[in-house]
């Protein structure tokens, strides 16, 4: 029995490395670029998924709730997508938010670096540093709203993308604890906060 659900946990760690490779290529060429006239729902679903940045903040999340535990697991991965509407919608209305770039990059470094370092700091504390990133990352979805795309379904398209981008980090982490070992899961936190380091340079 045991055998059998590691096998399963295997299978489904390398279905979701698949589609983080597969969500990656695309995005790697054209993160941040929008095309004039792409639709709604799509396209803010596609967003998330079309530069590593995004991806890389998103997972981690997942990942570092995972990594915490307790109601962490949750708290975290629901809190971001919902903060990240209040940034969408200062992105869409043009209000001047400075270093966004620098903000994203910021959350990368910040939260590859906790789960590397197995920080577990009080959840109020947690959820004010997801809220932070999730403002610059709702608000560069929001800014790079295409013209002719609906705000409403651009918005509801990169919040359930966020969503399960988040469900895939706490599946490897919880993966990667049963089966490896919970100190494992920093292995992936401290790749995370390198390639963090590498936007926040370039």
């Amino acid at each position: 029995m045991r055998d059998r659900n590691r096998q399963r946990f295997a299978t489904t760690l390398r279905f979701l490395a698949l589609a983080a490779v597969a969500g990656l290529m695309p995005g790697i060429a054209e993160a941040h670029i929008t095309q004039v006239g792409s639709g709604g729902f799509l396209q803010g679903f596609e967003h998330p998924l079309s530069g590593a940045d995004h991806l890389l903040a998103m997972f981690s999340v997942g990942l570092w709730g995972a990594q915490m535990g307790g109601r962490n697991v949750w708290t975290l991965p629901i809190t971001f997508p919902l903060v990240m509407v209040l940034g969408g919608i200062l992105g869409i209305t043009g209000v001047p938010l400075p270093a966004i770039e620098t903000g994203i990059a910021l959350s990368i470094v910040v939260l590859g670096t906790a789960i590397a370092f197995v920080w577990r700091p009080p959840e109020w504390l947690a959820l004010s540093i997801i809220g932070i990133f999730a403002i610059c990352h709702g608000y560069a979805h929001g800014a790079e709203l295409p013209l002719a795309a609906d705000p409403a379904d651009f918005a509801i398209g990169f919040v359930l993308a966020t969503g399960l981008i988040h469900l895939a980090g706490i599946a490897v982490g919880l993966g990667v604890q049963r089966t490896l070992g919970n100190r494992m899961v920093r292995i992936p936190g401290g790749l995370i906060a390198m390639g963090g380091l590498y936007f926040l340079v370039n």
